[in-house]
């Protein structure tokens, strides 16, 4: 079977707004960093990470009034990347909040996780692990999770991460 675009694995990038998604996906498709405004419905695009692998990404808005709408976006979800900003400890536990209540979806029964700490080029960023501790990662025993940080604006570790995603849906 030939890799047509149809066989382009689905990534969603989820995350509360402001965390960072819009810019980290028009950085990983652009190459660099734009400005952005808060999303409305979704972005998406096509990440080719080399000639065998490609992924459709979408980025969907993530304001509170929105998230009641991602649901619609998890048919034929092969992974989901959360977005956290690792800067805004207040915000964690709404963070913790709207990944558990995704991940309770049946249809991402098993989907692997990749969490993105953005914005660890900022001094008063949090570590991996209290991220990770933060958002509970360890209690999700039945999906594969992976966590590593990024800088979206700066394009630090994203293609790293999109490698890694690109893996976690091959093993899954």
């Amino acid at each position: 079977m030939g890799q047509g675009s149809s066989a382009c694995p689905q990534v969603l990038i989820m995350g509360l707004d402001s965390a960072g998604k819009s810019t980290l996906l028009a950085h990983i498709l652009k190459g660099q960093a734009v400005n952005t405004s808060p999303t409305v419905g979704f972005n998406v695009g096509t990440l080719e990470l080399n000639k065998q692998s490609s992924l459709t990404l979408w980025d969907i808005g993530g304001q509170k009034s929105m998230r009641p709408n991602w649901k619609y976006y998890l048919d034929e979800c092969k992974a989901l990347v959360f977005v956290v900003d690792s800067t805004d400890a207040a915000r964690i536990p709404e963070a913790q909040m709207a990944l558990k209540g995704i991940l309770s979806d049946e249809r991402l029964r098993g989907v692997p996780l990749m969490v993105l700490a953005n914005k660890k080029d900022l001094p008063n960023s949090m570590t991996i692990r209290e991220v990770s501790n933060k958002l509970n990662l360890n209690s999700y025993t039945d999906r594969e999770w992976e966590i590593q940080a990024c800088s979206a604006t700066k394009g630090l570790g994203l293609q790293q991460a999109f490698l890694k995603v690109n893996k976690l849906i091959k093993r899954s």
